[in-house]
């Protein structure tokens, strides 16, 4: 996934405190360092938030 998909990640929450989404994975000092140069073109953390699963498992 690219990183432009992390409006569709799970790990991208809504922070009410500071009123915006952030991504919640854990991420080291090379990772970020990596992200900030802008030479990662995919995430290999994304996860697919899939809002419709748990209503599958109930049906």
């Amino acid at each position: 996934m690219a990183k432009s998909s992390c409006e569709f990640c799970a790990y991208y929450i809504y922070n009410e405190h500071y009123d915006c989404y952030e991504c919640m994975v854990n991420l080291d000092e090379d990772d970020v360092a990596r992200f900030m140069q802008s030479s990662v073109d995919s995430c290999s953390y994304f996860k697919f938030s899939d809002d419709y699963k748990i209503a599958r498992k109930q049906n």
